[in-house]
């Protein structure tokens, strides 16, 4: 159970005895967790916890062998990843797919597009929408990424091509934002331009943020709450300091086995 200022915010999301076994693996385990407005959760745990597997659970791109998926009240379990993007969860790195042959601003001019349900017309649709044209200005500044608005995305570094799939789900501009290691791959110059934008997210009251990530300096900065999965099983869940600080979560980490398999 959540502490503190979790009991006050409003639960956004939630996922009550979420299952998925590939054979006799049990990849994710009866996770029952809440997930609060104004609040960034890290999920950590030792590779091969289940967190990419729980992270696509929650966003569709995986069906539970049993349990329920969640959102402001409505079980959205059946419904297809699609249907819970345009529900509002987003997802960076995995949804946000780039169109490697369109240029940097086209990708971003695209999800504008998709979010207001106006077509694929890359001509006469933005001739009549200025405003969107501005705004995907506006998010290419935002990942720095304005200097190379006309460069096709598969022209782009690794990092860049991050870059520009954060600014495709700024774009979408989703009520739950799913960030699967965003830092990943990214030089040491490339990493603060990530880190400000999710910090500049936090700020809004109305988003809620998952972030799987496995940099403890990253998560103690960025962190309000930490869930911690292991062997697909919630672990720990609960204020940064405290869950850091437990013995078997550390235990986790090093790589040991669980205390209660050590004898």
């Amino acid at each position: 159970m959540t502490s503190g200022p979790h009991k006050i915010a409003e639960i956004s999301l939630e996922t009550r005895e979420l299952s998925i076994q590939f054979g006799g693996h049990v990849a994710v385990n009866q996770v029952s967790c809440r997930f609060h407005r104004n609040t960034l959760t890290a999920i950590v745990g030792p590779n091969g916890a289940g967190k990419t597997t729980y992270f696509n659970l929650i966003s569709g791109q995986l069906k539970p062998s049993s349990g329920h998926v969640i959102m402001n009240g409505r079980d959205i379990t059946s419904m297809r990843t699609s249907a819970r993007a345009h529900a509002g969860i987003g997802r960076a790195f995995q949804l946000t797919n780039l169109f490697p042959y369109l240029t940097v601003l086209e990708n971003v001019r695209l999800v504008l597009q998709s979010q207001r349900r106006l077509g694929l017309d890359l001509v006469h649709v933005w001739s009549r929408h200025r405003d969107l044209i501005a705004r995907a200005e506006q998010v290419l500044e935002m990942v720095a990424l304005t200097a190379k608005r006309d460069v096709h995305a598969a022209m782009l570094s690794h990092g860049d091509q991050r870059k520009l799939e954060v600014g495709m789900l700024i774009a979408l501009d989703p009520e739950i934002y799913m960030f699967d290691e965003p830092t990943a791959g990214m030089s040491i110059d490339e990493v603060p331009v990530i880190l400000d934008l999710i910090r500049t997210l936090k700020k809004s009251s109305a988003k809620t943020i998952l972030l799987v990530e496995h940099k403890m300096d990253v998560v103690r900065e960025l962190a309000d709450r930490i869930v911690v999965l292991h062997n697909g099983s919630l672990m720990a869940d609960g204020e940064p300091e405290a869950v850091i600080a437990s013995p078997v979560v550390q235990q986790a980490y090093l790589g040991l086995a669980p205390m209660e398999d050590a004898a």
